[in-house]
């Protein structure tokens, strides 16, 4: 019984997300499909302010910082990734913000303590947030960092000023199959704790989603790894929050690999919503 209840739910996350990806070329504004003008941009801060460690209580935390002095703004990098993976982005948000880039437990140069999941990195940025005194930093996260955003927010509603959410997923059923598979494959070959991740987690439900407070924003790209159905519904279920769609882009298109869009799709959004 249990096996024919995931074959329905796996056929039903396909129709919706067939459905949507056609109504969303039929009718873009519902999604709040946008492209993102890079033509003017600030010159990019070249060299961080900081380059180190803060010692965390399961975690030795690498961490870059570019700028100084401005409203504090957390990248989180994706699954696999380091800080150089939003460190262009960074580079540009300098010029508005002090850029906090920590690399996330098991990536990096940060330490392993052995275990890893959304929750346990959630748990690490609140130590990161209070050991730094950061108050009511913005934070911004893509793939797996905007899933870390989304569980932050949830867990310590009270802390973000704002989140933007670029390229999250609600659970992996929501990932097109291609995706999944490939993670699997290389899993079977290479087993690694993070693909382990990807493909068991995250689980947000409505009722968890409905504990987030500040000024959201979820993104994802035209042609993302998930279903649009699913930026849809985390959009529908945390309450106030703003929703865009990349006109064109992949899953990493406009945030690892153009630091100048990530620029423009913070700034501009931060500017009219961030507290």
């Amino acid at each position: 019984m249990t096996g024919f209840i995931n074959i329905l739910l796996t056929f039903t996350v396909l129709f919706s997300g067939i459905s949507s990806q056609i109504d969303f070329i039929l009718n873009p504004a519902k999604y709040n499909c946008i492209t993102l003008d890079t033509s003017s941009l600030p010159s990019p801060v070249t060299e961080p302010e900081y380059d180190g460690f803060i010692q965390l209580s399961e975690v030795n935390m690498h961490y870059l910082v570019f700028g100084s002095g401005k409203k504090p703004l957390i990248l989180i990098h994706g699954n696999g990734g380091s800080v150089n993976s939003l460190k262009e982005a960074a580079q540009y948000l300098a010029n508005d913000y002090t850029v906090y880039l920590p690399e996330s437990r098991c990536h990096g140069k940060s330490s392993d303590p052995g275990e890893i999941s959304y929750a346990l990195m959630a748990k690490d940025l609140k130590e990161f947030i209070d050991k730094l005194g950061l108050v009511k930093p913005f934070i911004m996260g893509h793939s797996d960092g905007g899933i870390n955003a989304i569980q932050f927010a949830a867990d310590y509603p009270d802390v973000p000023g704002a989140i933007i959410s670029c390229g999250a997923n609600s659970h992996p059923k929501t990932f097109k199959i291609y995706f999944p598979l490939g993670v699997a494959i290389k899993n079977i070959f290479s087993p690694d704790k993070l693909n382990d991740m990807m493909l068991t987690l995250p689980d947000f439900t409505p009722d968890y989603l409905a504990k987030i407070r500040c000024p959201s924003y979820i993104v994802s790209g035209q042609f993302d790894i998930m279903w649009i159905s699913d930026t849809v519904y985390l959009h529908e279920n945390i309450k106030g929050s703003d929703m865009a769609i990349i006109k064109g882009a992949d899953h990493s298109s406009y945030m690892s690999h153009d630091g100048k869009q990530a620029y423009v799709l913070a700034s501009q959004w931060l500017d009219a919503h961030g507290e």
